[in-house]
């Protein structure tokens, strides 16, 4: 048999922007668990109901979910007031079925490509998220910098080697948005 010379294929690259965003990722926490338990049926029954919270979460704070994967998600929001407050909502949303999230949050240049996002701050935001604990929304120094004047109370967690990642970062637990009280009238 004689071997055969294959030319390489030219595959078209797709086109890329650079563009600064705001990135949420979430996961739920202990997903094979509760899938092993569930069994696949009951499962996907539960994973579904957690998939509509998530789309109204993001509708509700003008975000996209850029990529869904079994049980975590990607998405693009418009600021991180809005990424924080659909984490936050997607949290409060699905304890009712017994789920929690984990949640991070960084803003950073990233590559658009077609309907996908790329690049480190990608990578960050992501694990950022597997840092979070059940229920916790986890952001980067970065959007806590933003997020100043914004009303939101922020936990500092601390210095974290994020892996892959060059240098230490500092993260910050959203809390809860500081209550503005009313203004009465003066007797």
């Amino acid at each position: 048999a004689r071997a055969r010379a294959f030319a390489p294929m030219s595959v078209p690259v797709p086109s890329a922007r650079r563009v600064l965003a705001t990135l949420l990722f979430t996961d739920v926490v202990g997903s094979t668990e509760r899938a092993a338990a569930l069994g696949d049926a009951r499962w996907h029954a539960l994973l579904s109901r957690h998939d509509a919270a998530l789309r109204r979460a993001l509708a509700a704070h003008g975000g996209r979910l850029v990529n869904q994967f079994g049980d975590g998600a990607l998405a693009l929001l418009p600021g991180p007031s809005e990424a924080v407050a659909a984490a936050e909502r997607l949290r409060d949303g699905i304890t009712r079925d017994g789920l929690q999230v984990r949640a991070g949050v960084h803003a950073g240049e990233c590559l658009l490509v077609g309907g996908d996002v790329r690049g480190l701050a990608v990578h960050v935001a992501a694990r950022i998220a597997a840092l979070a604990g059940p229920g916790e929304v986890l952001v980067s120094r970065t959007v806590a910098d933003l997020l100043l004047g914004s009303g939101r109370r922020l936990e500092d967690r601390g210095e974290h080697a994020l892996r892959g990642v060059p240098g230490r970062w500092r993260l910050h637990a959203a809390v809860a948005a500081v209550e503005v009280p009313r203004l009465s009238a003066v007797a």
